[in-house]
């Protein structure tokens, strides 16, 4: 690393003539717990960090015209804890509580988890089946992007964090009968990456499915939403477990994973995301049933 300077502005403004006071060559920092590591390492440059963890009005979330609004500052441990968060988006809230262990989740944030653009990332996951957005501030202005726009390759953000800030993301309210759910198979609880990841967003009337979006990981180079399996899932009544096992088996059908020393070969993978869109199928089935 080669930082000559560490700045911590106070608000978004501020902020913003910062990065560009550094011209490309300074970079947020948030919780660090991603950026930090790929700078050690070579695999990011910066030479002044803006620290943005004291800034207020980057602070916080809140549900504003019908969107949840999570501003960059916030922390999986306080995204995950929210109550009205685990009723409302029980996929993010679970997703967010998957992340590393209790120390990182302290200090990790949702912003990051997006910026750091992996594959796996287990909120940004989440949001791409919840159909969520970033709200990006630049010298050029603000602009929306689909979260599932934002990746340019593995680990390539289109986010320039050295001339832009993710102010927030926004996830929409989910309608009556409508449900989502997040799943992940892991070697183990906690700090431990996931094999596969994935999460559901159904939309649904009188048990059966209207529309659904899905989003698994890693199996792309970023998280990969199987077309022919959300096509499939249209029409689908829930209590049918054969047609859920059918959209389970499309969708593995549909990933592509890398054979990998720690995650295991593509073919046990795909047999692993079969099983894991079947049965979160099945908990959303459920958790429709108990609404009813």
């Amino acid at each position: 690393m080669n930082i000559q300077d560490y700045l911590v502005p106070h608000h978004v403004d501020e902020c913003l003539a910062m990065l560009n006071a550094w011209g490309g060559r300074g970079r947020l920092v948030a919780g660090g717990t991603d950026l930090v590591a790929s700078l050690e390492y070579g695999k990011a440059q910066a030479e002044a960090l803006i620290d943005i963890s004291a800034m207020e009005d980057l602070m916080g979330f809140e549900i504003q015209d019908h969107e949840l609004v999570v501003r960059a500052g916030s922390t999986h441990r306080q995204v995950s804890a929210a109550p009205r968060i685990r009723q409302l988006w029980p996929a993010l809230s679970k997703a967010c509580g998957s992340v590393g262990s209790p120390q990182i989740r302290n200090v990790a944030t949702l912003a990051g988890n997006v910026v750091n653009a992996q594959p796996a990332a287990d909120a940004a996951v989440a949001l791409v089946a919840l159909g969520a957005r970033a709200e990006i501030l630049s010298s050029g202005g603000r602009r929306l992007e689909a979260v599932e726009n934002l990746y340019g390759g593995l680990g390539q953000s289109r986010i320039d964090s050295s001339r832009e800030i993710l102010v927030a993301l926004r996830v929409p309210v989910p309608d009556a009968g409508e449900v989502n759910v997040y799943g992940r198979v892991s070697p183990r609880n906690s700090l431990c990456l996931p094999i596969v990841n994935a999460a559901l967003s159904l939309k649904t009337a009188g048990g059966t499915v209207l529309s659904g979006r899905i989003a698994m990981g890693p199996v792309s180079d970023r998280p990969f939403r199987p077309e022919r399996a959300e096509a499939a899932l249209q029409g689908v009544a829930l209590k049918d477990r054969a047609a859920l096992s059918e959209v389970g088996r499309i969708a593995g059908e549909e990933a592509n994973p890398r054979d990998s020393c720690l995650r295991g070969c593509s073919d046990y993978r795909r047999q692993l995301l079969t099983v894991l869109i079947r049965t979160l199928l099945e908990d959303a089935a459920a958790q429709t049933a108990e609404e009813a």
